[in-house]
């Protein structure tokens, strides 16, 4: 199964990008690109969905397979859904890693 991206928002800084992400009962969703993460050779989108005022009251983050398609730029990216738990597991380990680091970076800043 997989979800359609609607809008890709590009026009702002990678930190600030938000994609329109349509969910099987129709509903639209906007989300913001946390990160893409690439574990055991495949590409996974980490996002975070934001509510109409643009905010996120409850933290999480929702994980799906990325697949961009390499010789067509102009195709949109296809997010499918982890289905395996190991799988889910090996990004969400891959994501607090990333947590980590930004979070050190941050430290490293001050």
């Amino acid at each position: 199964m997989s979800k359609e991206i609607k809008d890709i928002d590009d026009n702002t800084p990678e930190e600030e990008m938000t994609v329109e992400l349509e969910l099987d009962d129709g509903r639209v969703v906007n989300c913001a690109v946390i990160t893409i993460l690439e574990v055991d050779e495949k590409d996974y989108i980490v996002l975070l969905p934001l509510d109409e005022n643009g905010e996120n009251a409850d933290g999480d983050v929702w994980f799906y397979r990325y697949k961009e398609d390499e010789e067509d730029p102009n195709v949109e990216p296809e997010l499918t859904y982890i289905e395996d738990d190991d799988e889910y597991e090996a990004v969400a380990d891959a994501f607090d890693e990333f947590l980590d680091n930004e979070e050190f970076m941050a430290d490293d800043e001050d």
